[in-house]
């Protein structure tokens, strides 16, 4: 854990992003690096009845870490998408904190 989901990000984008990021996270979040999961997700995006195109969107599944921990993730993964389509596209990163008694691995919870 951290699982990162991309929305509105090209598939051939998010592969160097997944080995990129987890460079520049993992020492930030303290896991390892195995820990790291990241997904594309398919999504069409409608507005007015019409498909419509879609910012970048990056939802962050983890186990909170503290505001100031939180606010530099953003940064650095709002960087990373950019760094790959390019400086003026707007970012969204959206940070689910999830309770560990409620998380899972191999039937245990942490």
């Amino acid at each position: 854990m951290p699982h990162l989901r991309f929305r509105a990000v090209e598939p051939q984008t998010v592969q160097p992003l997944s080995k990129s990021l987890i460079d520049v996270l993992q020492p930030l979040m303290d896991c390892p690096r195995e820990d790291f999961t990241f997904e594309y997700v398919y999504t069409t995006f409608y507005h007015e009845g019409e498909v419509t195109p879609a910012y970048p969107f990056v939802e962050v599944l983890w186990f909170d870490r503290g505001q100031e921990t939180q606010d530099k993730v953003a940064k650095l993964i709002t960087q990373q998408v950019r760094g790959m389509i390019g400086e003026d596209v707007d970012v969204a990163v959206i940070f689910t904190a999830l309770n560990a008694s409620g998380y899972y691995d191999n039937g245990e919870h942490y």
